[in-house]
């Protein structure tokens, strides 16, 4: 058994997680059938795409890192993640978080503090650097011996850990569907789909072209097999709207499945929109990805 399993096993991480069936009675939904890949019941903490992205680093073929650091704001769902599996495994993890919440820290960065993160508050300035070669190369050095993640965990190496979404369902779809923000799960569903298979992504923020950029730097080649929807952000990244909550709040309490406002929710609302629309032709067979992020049901903004 390899290391991976291992470490997956020793986190609790529960794989595969399961398809749930979905059958809203929304306009349309009746021509299409719907299901949904349930990441967010992989663990409470390390759900969703979070842990499908950070797989790789904790694959190993021996070793687990010695030492990680990585970036996030302070209602990172990624730095929250990495911070119980660094717990768990006794890893040292320094978060560089943009913005000072030490007078009012987030529920997420009270958890980091309680399991011994390092957490190094930085301006948007030096946030704003987090993908310079010199800078980095500066933490390195201050750094010795240290993982360096991208922030989101959207780095090449995660793209294996998100295609195992695709391999491990074995109902046929046509469509499948999850949200956008960092590119690495849409990137990584791309790449795993059969020749008559499609990916959307929902923008969870404004980001036209931005967005599509973010997905095709971790592509192989070019491909026409996805797109993205940009009408769903309600505002921006973390914003929210009256109907966006009414709907969570619907989808709740009628099919027992937690959204939240940032990710899971603005994907059901427009999937609920794109029905109404006709968008998909009758008979389309839909996955929606739920990548849970459900720390963010803690508060008004999340990551």
């Amino acid at each position: 058994m390899s290391n991976h399993f291992n470490v997956a096993q020793k986190l609790g991480i529960k794989l595969p997680t399961p398809l749930q069936s979905f059958s809203p009675d929304w306009p349309g939904a009746e021509r299409v059938s719907i299901h949904i890949k349930r990441d967010d019941l992989m663990h409470p903490v390390v759900s969703g795409n979070k842990w499908r992205k950070l797989s790789g680093v904790f694959s190993g073929p021996a070793t687990l890192p010695n030492a990680i650091l990585s970036f996030g704001g302070g209602f990172s769902n990624h730095l929250h993640a990495l911070g119980y599996c660094c717990h768990q495994l006794n890893i040292p993890f320094t978060a560089v978080v943009r913005g000072d919440y030490t007078a009012n820290p987030t529920p997420m960065l009270r958890d980091l503090t309680n399991w011994g993160t390092r957490i190094h508050y930085v301006n948007r300035i030096e946030y704003s650097q987090r993908h310079d070669r010199d800078y980095l190369d500066q933490l390195r050095l201050a750094h010795p011996d240290t993982t360096l993640i991208p922030e989101g965990g959207s780095q090449q190496a995660a793209l294996t850990g998100v295609q195992s979404v695709i391999t491990e369902t074995e109902h046929n779809f046509d469509v499948v569907i999850c949200p956008v923000a960092s590119g690495a799960t849409l990137a990584g569903l791309i790449t795993a789909l059969e020749p008559q298979q499609r990916a959307m992504g929902i923008a969870v923020l404004k980001g036209v072209g931005y967005l599509e950029s973010l997905v095709e730097q971790f592509l192989p080649v070019r491909t026409d097999n996805w797109h993205i929807e940009h009408d769903f952000h309600h505002g921006g990244y973390a914003k929210t709207s009256a109907p966006l909550l009414t709907l969570i709040q619907s989808v709740s309490e009628q099919h027992q499945l937690p959204l939240e406002p940032v990710y899971s929710g603005k994907v059901l609302f427009a999937l609920k929109s794109m029905l109404a629309s006709h968008v998909f032709a009758q008979g389309t067979r839909i996955l929606v990805l739920h990548t849970g992020g459900l720390q963010g049901a803690r508060s008004t903004k999340v990551e």
